[in-house]
């Protein structure tokens, strides 16, 4: 048994979740990458994954297995880099992360732009509102919003939003500007929310204040709350650089600055270990150049 190319074709299955899928990815028939999972599986003396008819998962084993493996094969990728003398040169393929929206208004963009400038990079980017655990998932980078807790993640800041009340000058033209939280009661609102609608809205710094609200509307979409508010049909509470455009052009514009949570930080990181990589470190720096010339997300209030 070839025991890198097994692998590398059990970090492929498990990645795929599909034996037919980690084959697709590595070249090879997918009996090929049976056999070699299984042959990899009597050598530890230990399943590393489950099978059904429709999918494939990792056992308990198999999980803590492929992060080492995953390490391994990074490792390896670096040196192999070092000895060729491509360490500076991007190549290969960048796996990002970042929430949904932010991917959709700030890193698609730009990302566009760096894959122009390294035509030996692709890129395959998750775009979901959940911290997605790096090494485990076999992400190189991602973009957290909010307090960073402890982690062996490297992180570089590169702004920072607040939450916002926002709604489009038509709705304020004519229902008039709540002058303080407490007035939020005598407004139409648009709460976002997977659970039911929010019955509270926080304000000011640390724990801050709790404003009771009932929203006429809840959506579970983001991006259809916004589209509700610069209709002018009611005001909604979001992140700010998730309007960024529509507060540049005018669309919508912010009430409630004064009360404002305190300021969240943008962060890009990685797991360390991964930054010798050439195409980590240079995403890295023009993304971070990037995103801090904008506006949007440099901005102490909306």
């Amino acid at each position: 048994m070839d025991r890198l190319h097994a692998l590398s074709l059990f970090a492929a299955v498990a990645e795929a979740e599909s034996f037919a899928g980690g084959a697709r990815a590595m070249g090879v028939s997918a009996p090929t990458a049976t056999r070699a999972v299984h042959a990899l599986e009597t050598v530890l003396g230990t399943a590393l994954l489950t099978r059904t008819t429709r999918q494939v998962r990792l056992t308990e084993t198999g999980r803590a297995y492929l992060e080492q493996v995953r390490d391994v094969l990074a490792q390896l990728q670096a040196a192999d880099d070092q000895a060729a003398g491509t360490a500076q040169r991007p190549v290969g393929q960048l796996r990002i992360t970042c929430p949904q929206e932010f991917g959709r208004i700030y890193v698609a963009p730009l990302l566009t732009e760096f894959l122009d400038r390294f035509p030996a990079v692709s890129a395959d980017v998750l775009m979901v509102d959940r911290v997605v655990n790096l090494v485990e998932e076999g992400f190189d980078l991602a973009v957290r919003i909010g307090p960073l807790p402890s982690s062996g993640l490297v992180a570089v800041r590169v702004g920072e939003v607040r939450r916002i009340v926002c709604g489009a000058p038509a709705y304020f033209r004519q229902h008039g500007r709540p002058a303080s939280p407490a007035e939020l009661s005598r407004h139409r609102l648009v709460s976002i929310g997977t659970g039911g609608p929010a019955r509270e809205w926080r304000f000011g710094s640390g724990s801050g204040p709790a404003v009771a609200i009932q929203p006429q509307l809840n959506v579970s979409s983001i991006a259809a709350a916004i589209e509700i508010a610069r209709q002018g049909w009611g005001l909604s509470r979001v992140l700010s650089y998730q309007v960024g455009p529509d507060l540049e052009s005018g669309a919508l514009e912010t009430v409630l600055d004064a009360a404002a949570p305190e300021a969240l930080p943008i962060h890009l990181v990685r797991a360390d270990g991964r930054g010798s990589a050439a195409k980590v470190r240079a995403f890295m720096e023009f993304a971070a150049e990037r995103l801090r010339q904008n506006s949007a997300l440099r901005r102490a209030r909306a």
